[in-house]
């Protein structure tokens, strides 16, 4: 059954699978960012700079002492002047043959030519002496480290501790940025079980777990999770469609083409802009991502949990990093090794552990099992051509 929009045909049954990182390209690529807002330093970490850090005050903003010791004019022995500590400053230039006993940060006062450190400085009643110091040396130089008007971290830089630390070193009390995407987990499935050993013929839910601090890492908000059963069919549809105040929803499951999987009739139903549908990567394969209007978009994922967090930093991850302004981080490549069979026009996403200069392949990784991911620190992306030892992209492991 096809159904058609402005743009694009929805296919209530897959398309031909979609090469891996041109799906990824696409997922990062098909949202607006959200609008920015203006918030305080303590309100945005996490968030994503929507403007460029600039200095508003060269840094530092003036002549500073970098160690303790005394400031010089001219040669020595120097008499004693006085001393000067950080948060205060010295009235007055400094002659040839004085000093100023100075604190590291103390502003160096007008004329002295460089700090002799105190660990070199002798004499006694009024006068140092120790050796002639370079000019400038043990002195940081005002706009030594940036200029007025420098930029900083460009927009679309992820707020952390060390941004934070360094805007308020410019003087900055609030930043704007852009929020993290509202994200709603939907997992579906009859077979379920939410808590203890499952019973006969059903499983534990490993995703209602799993997604929500993914989502997190992932630079997203989780707003919930809530379990579908498979029947009946409207059910999916109204837990999609309830959830307006989200940017995201994500299904699990209900993503292939069995007689209990809903979202793509959901979804030709609803007139979704199918921007992803399928994709050849292994684990993953039955994953999509769709287009509801007003800005609101449908990630599914597969049941299978090692699936289903392959499928999440194939998709989801990309996706909100464009919600969020944020640019497509390149995959670093280092050699990987394993014993991993390449398929043709597929790529196999594997879990790897950090190995010296390169990484090795985590056992533990069929569709339904997390082991090698639990313990591993990257996805190695294994591509027709590679053998072990070579080179592989690596998608790092979001927690």
């Amino acid at each position: 059954m096809l159904l058609t929009t402005d743009t694009t045909t929805v296919h209530t049954a897959p398309a031909q699978a979609m090469p891996w990182q041109r799906a990824r390209e696409l997922a990062h690529g098909a949202p607006l960012p959200l609008a920015a807002r203006t918030v305080p330093l303590a309100a945005a970490t996490g968030l994503t700079l929507a403007d460029a850090l600039r200095t508003h005050h060269p840094l530092p903003a003036f002549d500073t002492a970098a160690m303790d010791g005394y400031a010089v004019a001219g040669q020595g022995p120097w008499r004693i002047r006085g001393t000067v500590r950080a948060g205060t400053a010295w009235d007055g230039p400094v002659a040839p043959g004085e000093a100023v006993e100075i604190s590291t940060g103390a502003p160096v006062p007008a004329g002295a030519c460089a700090v002799l450190p105190l660990e070199l400085a002798g004499g006694g009643d009024g006068w140092v002496s120790g050796p002639a110091q370079a000019p400038g040396e043990h002195i940081r130089r005002a706009g030594e480290d940036a200029p007025v008007g420098t930029c900083l971290a460009p927009a679309g830089t992820r707020v952390g501790p060390a941004l934070l630390g360094l805007a308020a070193s410019c003087g900055y009390d609030v930043l704007r940025v852009r929020p993290r995407p509202r994200v709603g987990i939907l997992v579906t499935g009859d077979e379920l079980d939410r808590d203890g050993m499952p019973g006969p013929g059903r499983i534990r839910d490993a995703l209602g777990p799993l997604l929500p601090p993914l989502v997190t890492a992932l630079g997203g908000a989780a707003v919930g999770v809530q379990h579908v059963p498979d029947r009946p069919a409207v059910l999916l549809a109204e837990a999609v469609h309830g959830l307006r105040d989200t940017e995201v929803v994500v299904v699990t499951g209900s993503t292939s083409v069995g007689t209990t999987d809903q979202l793509r009739q959901l979804l030709g139903d609803a007139d979704a802009r199918m921007s992803v549908d399928t994709v050849a990567c292994r684990p993953g394969h039955p994953q999509l991502l769709a287009g509801l209007g007003s800005g609101r978009w449908v990630v599914g994922l597969p049941g299978n949990p090692y699936a289903a967090l392959v499928a999440a930093h194939t998709l989801l991850a990309p996706l909100l990093a464009g919600l969020s302004g944020r640019s497509l981080p390149p995959l670093p490549q280092v050699p990987v090794r394993g014993d991993v069979r390449p398929v043709p026009g597929v790529a196999r996403l594997v879990p790897v552990a950090w190995d010296g200069s390169g990484a090795r392949v985590v056992g533990g990784h069929r569709a339904a099992f997390l082991r090698g991911a639990a313990v591993g620190d990257a996805l190695a992306v294994i591509t027709e051509g590679w053998a072990d030892g070579n080179p592989a992209p690596l998608l790092l492991l979001a927690g």
